[in-house]
């Protein structure tokens, strides 16, 4: 192995320390030597541990925020950074670049703000559905044990993939959804081994949890009462696996490419109802309406992400991303009873694959410090007149920042900040004379992400 030490400036650590002014492993193989502190982070690591059961959501679905220190480049450079035990799920290959056994816990807050505007086109009387989106907390854990300097083990735990949104009762949408919520939790296992000194592969299975809650109020309009309303629960298990390469042809010059397996959901369930009508209580009790089981199963999209990370000087270094999702392979159908037909009770969704890029940077600006930016920017999956507001995905553009400080060799702890705006998500749909048309679009549809992170090299 390469000593990847270098000669310190005057005013940081001293040559020899093998520092590199507080950059966060700009060789991710060197140890990181600074002045001792008092450790601390305890706290953070229990609160991580407890969390890390309550995925962080976010309406778009495919979640890039998992409470690592990359929030701060908004996922920029991802596959490639390889600066911590965050690697075991950001590209599995890089844990070759980790010179010990170490620990990364996650934690995090969202905070959203979806307000639909209702269009003068709906048909339904109702109001905009207040914020569709809360406020929730989330965590994540990252583990990278050296069995040799050329080969490791690690594991993750936490949500890549989630969303909800609920809306007040009375909306004019309600007949196509008043909430719908999509959890899911994993675990994965990876190995890693260094081929030579330019090329690392990686990866294993994971397994994905899965939990799907959908609400609907149903249109008692035949019997002019009070709406009736349709639950649809379920959950699954899900098994993948991700796999990953890394190439670095010089000293501080990496790429890498993970690509992440589709995942199978097969949610079913017969739908729960209450108080119908006098009208929908005879389809049910005589054609059959809502007494079926619906099969709402869906294929979490697998992704192909490329990465690069590039070193202009001993301080500051560029970071990116190009990204592929396939969602046109997703198949989540909605649910929506837009007429008395007893086999209308879903609606087929049409997606479309994505595709994204992020740029970043870092910039180590004092000894022990580092401070990170970065922006992004995904593609829409589906159009206008295929949006509904229990999916309403639309592109997303994401700016983070954050820092980092290394206490010691041993520890590191971090604070990042991003904000995510979902775009317009205008919407126009129609299916039928009991779910009316709504139309309209999100007057506000933003994210803000707070997360702190602790790093324990063993």
């Amino acid at each position: 192995m390469q000593n990847h030490c270098r000669a310190a400036r005057p005013a940081l650590p001293k040559a020899g320390e093998c520092a590199s002014f507080g950059w966060q492993s700009l060789s991710p193989r060197e140890p990181i030597l600074y002045p001792r502190a008092a450790a601390c982070g305890a706290a953070l690591l229990a609160g991580a541990v407890a969390l890390s059961a309550s995925p962080a959501m976010a309406a778009g679905f495919w979640v890039y925020e998992m409470g690592t220190p990359d929030l701060g480049t908004a996922s920029a450079g991802r596959a490639a950074l390889a600066k911590d035990a965050a690697t075991v799920f950001g590209n599995p290959a890089g844990m070759t670049s980790l010179d010990r056994s170490q620990l990364l816990v996650g934690t995090q807050l969202v905070v959203g703000d979806v307000h639909f505007d209702r269009g003068s086109d709906t048909t339904v009387a109702g109001g905009n559905g207040g914020n569709a989106a809360g406020t929730v907390p989330g965590g994540s854990l990252y583990y990278v044990h050296n069995i040799t300097p050329d080969f490791k083990l690690g594991g993750w735990h936490g949500s890549y993939f989630a969303g909800s949104v609920q809306y007040e009762d009375g909306w004019s949408g309600r007949y196509y959804g008043t909430k719908a919520e999509l959890l899911t939790l994993g675990a994965g296992i990876n190995g890693a081994y260094r081929i030579n000194d330019w090329l690392s592969i990686g990866g294993g299975p994971f397994v994905l949890y899965g939990k799907l809650d959908q609400r609907v109020a149903l249109n008692n309009v035949l019997d002019g009462g009070q709406d009736g309303r349709l639950r649809f629960s379920d959950d699954q298990f899900g098994v993948g696996g991700m796999a990953g390469l890394m190439l670095e042809p010089i000293q501080g010059t990496r790429f890498g490419v993970t690509y992440t397996s589709p995942v199978e959901l097969d949610f079913n369930d017969r739908p729960a109802t209450k108080n119908l009508g006098p009208g929908l209580q005879f389809l049910k009790d005589n054609r059959g309406l809502f007494t079926r089981k619906i099969d709402l199963g869906l294929t979490v999209p697998q992704q192909v992400m490329l990465s690069g990370y590039h070193e202009l000087t001993d301080r500051l270094a560029i970071m990116g991303n190009l990204v592929w999702q396939n969602w046109s392979a997703f198949g989540k159908p909605d649910i929506s009873v837009a007429d008395t037909n007893v086999s209308n009770e879903t609606v087929d969704l049409d997606y479309d694959d994505t595709w994204g890029v992020a740029l970043g940077a870092q910039y180590a600006f004092a000894q022990g410090w580092l401070w990170s930016v970065g922006g992004g920017y995904d593609s829409s999956p589906m159009s206008k007149g295929e949006r509904s507001p229990n999916l309403p995905l639309d592109q997303q553009f994401r700016l983070g920042t954050g820092v980092q400080y290394s206490f010691n060799e041993k520890i590191t702890v971090g604070a990042a900040y991003q904000y995510m705006n979902g775009g317009d998500a205008d919407l126009d749909v129609e299916r039928g004379p009991l779910a009316g048309r709504l139309q309209g679009d999100y007057k506000s549809y933003d994210f803000h992400f707070v997360a702190l992170n602790l790093i324990w090299r063993l």
